[in-house]
C-alpha cells in the first residue's frame, strides 16, 4: 500500500497520472474577450462597476507595466540546476523577478523556493502538476491550486495572489475556454498573469533570438515570459544575462510584477495549519520521489540478479549433468567383476501423521524395490487421529514395522525411527510419497564415498492435473531440482528434502540427530551435517513422487511452514558464514539474497513495473518483462529436458508469473514478519487427497 501510494503521488506530481493535455478549441469572441485580448498581461477578470464618468467601464480590467519597467517571469521551476544559475545572474545585475512555480517542484526543492523569496523575488502559482486548467474539472483545478499554495506555505511560510495557468501565454491568444478559467481563478482571489513578450526559450531558438524576443519596443514596459525548468536552459541563463545588461543600458529597471504594478507584495503570510500541511506535503512528495528512485534501482537490480541467477544456475546445472554422466561412465569402466556395486542394507524411516490415504502406497513402493540388499521399513505413527498406523500394519509386509508414539512433531518421529533402525544407511521418506523401484539403489550410490554424509533425491509432483499442479511441477523442476544441481556442484546443498533423502548414521549421530528447533527439520539437519564437515550430494536419478497441495489455502500453509522454517534454520546456523568451507558463504548467501530479500521486494517491483507499463512508455517495461519471460522459458525447457520431462507444460509458465509467484512473495513477507515479531509458528499440516492410493 505504501509503495502504491508513493507511486500515485509521484505519478500525479510528474504529470504521469491524470495528465490533461491542452485541448484544441475555437478562438471564440465576446466583448469581454476582445477587451482582454487588446489589454495588458495582468488581468483582473471580475466585472468592474461602471463609474459616473464612464458607464462603459464595465468588464475585465487589464494592467500593464509602466514605461521602461520589465518584469522577468520564469515558469515551470524551481529546478536544482537552472534556477540557482538564474538567481545568480539576477543578483549580479541587481534585478528582481517573478517565478511562477510548479507546486510539485516546490515540494521537491523547498530550499530553492525559500531562496527565491529570501533574495527579494516573487513566487506565483503555476499549478501543482503543470496541467491545463481549462481542460480539467473544477475540483481538479481547485486541488492543483490548493496543493501549490500548501507547498509554497510549507517552504516559505507564504501564500501568493499571483497565478499563471499553464499553456496561457499572451493576452491576444486567450481562447473562450481559457477566459472561463480566468474568471474562475479571479473568483478564487487570484490575479491572472500572462505576458507581453513570450521568448519561446523552451524551444532553444538561440541566445540572440531570446534576447531579441524579450526586449520591449521603444521604451515600453513589459512582462517577459521565460522558463527556469523543463529541459536544458543554458540558453535562457545566457540570454537573461545579456538581456539585463541591454535593458540597463537603455534605462530599464527589472523588478517583480507586484512592485512594478504598484500592488505592494504578492505574498501574504500563511496560517499555521497551511504551513503544517505544506510541510507534510513536502515530506510526502520528497519521500515518494525517493521511493520511486529507489524502486527503479531495485527493479533494475532485481532484474539483473534474476537474469544472472538463471544463466549461472543453468550453466552450473549443465556442468553438473556432464560431470555426473562422466562419473557414471568412469565407474562402469572401472568396475571389476569381482567388486559388486555399493549396496549396503538400508533402513527406511516413514514419519506419518494422518496419512491414511497415502500410507499404503508409500509402504508398497518401498517394499516393491529392485534394491538387492535388505530393506527395513519403519513406519512411525506420530499420534495420528486417523487410521494411519492400522492401515500400515494391516499390509503385513515382510520387513515392515509400525511404531506408535504420542504426537511430538516430525523431527521427534524421525528420531524415534532412527533409534530403532538396524542399519548404517538411513533413508527418510514422507508418508505421502512413493519411490520408483530403482530409487533406493540410485539414492544410496553416492554414499560409497565415505566423505558423503547425506544424499538428496529428485522430488517430483505426482498430482499434476489442474493449473496449480502444473505450477508446482514447474517449480519443483525449474526451481528445486535445477538449484540442487548447481548447489551440488558448488558443494553447498542447503536442504535434503524430507520426501527423499539418504543419510549415513555416523553423520546423523555427529550432529545429535534431528532437532525440533525449527519447522524445517530437513533444512536444519542438512545445514548441521554440512557444518560438521560432511559432503551433501544430489542424485537426480533417485526419483520420488510426492503429493502436492491441491488448493491455494493448502499450498499457503505448506509454503508458509517451509519458508518460516528455512529462515529459522538460517538464523540458527548463521555462524556458518564465518566458518571454513563453502556451505556458509555460498548457501546462506544464496538463500538470503534469492529466497528472502528479492521476494520481499518482489511486490514493490511488480507494482513499479505495472506503473511503468500504464503511466509511462509501455514498450520498455513490456520488452523487459518479455525478455525475462523468454529467458525463464528457455531455462524451464532446459530444466525439463535434464529431468526427462515433457516441455509441453511450459504453457503454464506465463500464468505462473501472475498468480503463483505473487503468492510466494506474500508467503515470504508473512514469514519475515512472523520471524521479526518473534512469533512461534505452530506446525502446519495439509489435507491429503490420496493421489497414489
Amino acid at each position: 500500500m505504501l509503495t502504491a501510494s508513493s507511486l500515485l503521488l509521484h505519478g500525479y506530481a510528474n504529470g504521469e497520472l491524470g495528465e490533461h493535455e491542452p485541448v484544441p478549441e475555437s478562438y471564440g469572441y465576446s466583448p469581454e474577450l476582445d477587451r482582454v485580448r487588446s489589454g495588458g498581461p495582468v488581468v483582473d477578470a471580475a466585472p468592474q462597476k461602471p463609474t459616473e464618468q464612464d458607464a462603459a467601464d464595465r468588464g475585465p480590467r487589464s494592467l500593464s507595466m509602466p514605461v521602461r519597467t520589465v518584469a522577468l517571469t520564469f515558469d515551470d521551476g524551481p529546478d536544482p540546476e537552472w534556477t540557482p544559475k538564474l538567481l545568480d545572474v539576477l543578483e549580479r545585475h541587481g534585478a528582481k523577478a517573478t517565478f511562477f512555480a510548479v507546486g510539485a517542484r516546490v515540494a521537491e526543492y523547498p530550499d530553492l523556493a525559500r531562496r527565491i523569496v529570501d533574495e527579494g523575488h516573487e513566487l506565483g502559482n503555476h499549478t501543482y502538476a503543470h496541467v491545463d486548467l481549462s481542460a480539467v474539472p473544477a475540483w481538479r483545478r481547485q486541488l492543483e491550486l490548493s496543493l501549490t499554495q500548501h507547498a509554497i506555505a510549507g517552504a516559505t511560510g507564504m501564500h501568493t495572489h499571483l497565478v499563471r495557468p499553464p499553456y496561457h501565454a499572451t493576452p491576444s491568444a486567450v481562447s473562450a475556454r481559457q477566459w472561463e478559467t480566468m474568471l474562475a481563478l479571479d473568483g478564487e482571489g487570484y490575479l491572472v498573469t500572462l505576458a507581453d513578450l513570450d521568448t519561446m526559450d523552451w524551444s532553444r531558438p538561440g541566445v540572440a533570438e531570446i534576447v531579441r524576443a524579450g526586449t520591449p519596443y521603444r521604451g515600453r514596459g513589459a512582462v517577459v515570459m521565460l522558463h527556469d525548468s523543463g529541459g536544458d536552459r543554458s540558453q535562457t541563463v545566457e540570454a537573461v544575462d545579456q538581456l539585463l545588461a541591454k535593458l540597463a543600458r537603455h534605462g530599464y529597471r527589472a523588478t517583480t510584477l507586484a512592485e512594478g504594478l504598484g500592488l505592494g507584495s504578492a505574498h501574504v503570510p500563511a496560517d499555521d495549519s497551511s504551513r503544517v500541511l505544506g510541510r507534510l506535503l513536502i515530506l510526502a512528495q520528497r519521500g515518494s520521489s525517493l521511493a520511486v528512485d529507489t524502486l527503479a534501482w531495485v527493479m533494475v537490480a532485481a532484474g539483473v540478479l534474476t537474469l544472472a541467477r538463471l544463466l549461472v544456475f543453468v550453466v552450473l546445472a549443465r556442468s553438473h549433468a556432464r560431470r555426473a554422466a562422466g562419473a557414471r561412465d568412469r565407474r562402469r569402466r572401472r568396475q571389476a567383476p569381482e567388486r559388486p556395486p555399493y549396496r549396503p542394507p538400508v533402513s527406511v524411516i516413514v514419519p506419518a501423521y494422518n496419512e491414511e490415504l497415502g500410507i499404503e502406497a508409500t509402504v508398497w513402493s518401498l517394499v516393491d524395490t529392485e534394491y538387492p540388499a535388505p530393506v527395513e521399513v519403519i513406519v512411525v505413527d506420530d499420534g495420528s487421529s486417523d487410521d494411519t498406523a492400522e492401515r500400515a500394519a494391516a499390509l503385513r509386509l515382510p520387513g515392515v514395522r509400525v511404531f506408535r508414539r504420542p504426537n511430538g512433531g516430525k523431527a521427534a518421529a524421525l528420531n524415534t525411527g532412527i533409534a530403532r533402525a538396524s542399519h548404517e544407511i538411513v533413508i527418510t521418506v514422507d508418508g505421502d510419497t512413493v519411490f520408483e523401484p530403482a530409487t533406493i539403489g540410485h539414492l544410496v550410490a553416492p554414499l560409497a564415498d565415505p566423505g558423503v554424509g547425506a544424499v538428496s533425491g529428485n522430488t517430483k509432483v505426482g498430482n499434476r492435473r489442474g493449473l496449480l499442479g502444473r505450477w508446482q511441477h514447474l517449480e519443483y523442476v525449474i526451481g528445486f531440482n535445477l538449484d540442487r544441481r548447481a548447489y551440488d556442484l558448488l558443494g553447498c546443498i542447503p536442504t535434503v528434502p524430507g520426501a527423499i533423502g539418504a543419510f549415513r548414521r555416523a553423520a546423523l549421530e555427529s550432529v545429535g540427530g534431528l532437532s525440533g528447533d525449527t519447522l524445517a527439520e530437513d533444512t536444519d539437519l542438512t545445514m548441521a551435517i554440512s557444518r560438521g564437515g560432511w559432503r551433501v550430494a544430489y542424485e537426480e536419478r533417485a526419483l520420488a513422487w510426492t503429493e502436492a497441495p491441491t488448493s491455494l489455502r493448502q499450498l499457503w500453509r505448506q509454503r508458509y511452514r517451509w519458508c518460516y522454517g528455512t529462515m529459522q534454520a538460517m538464523w540458527k546456523h548463521r555462524r556458518a558464514v564465518v566458518e571454513r568451507g563453502p556451505f556458509g558463504r555460498r548457501a546462506l548467501g544464496f538463500l538470503a539474497l534469492f529466497h528472502v530479500l528479492l521476494p520481499l521486494f518482489g511486490p514493490a517491483v511488480d507494482v513499479m513495473a505495472v506503473y511503468a507499463l500504464l503511466m509511462r512508455d509501455p514498450l520498455p517495461a513490456a520488452a523487459v518483462w518479455a525478455g525475462l519471460l523468454a529467458v525463464q522459458t528457455l531455462t524451464g525447457w532446459y530444466a525439463l529436458r535434464l529431468d526427462g520431462e515433457r516441455a509441453g507444460v511450459l504453457w503454464a509458465l506465463p500464468l505462473q508469473q501472475f498468480v503463483f509467484r505473487q503468492l510466494m512473495y506474500l508467503v515470504v513477507i508473512q514469514s519475515t514478519t512472523t520471524a521479526l515479531l518473534g512469533t512461534r509458528l505452530p506446525w502446519q499440516t495439509i489435507r491429503r487427497e490420496g493421489a497414489f492410493s
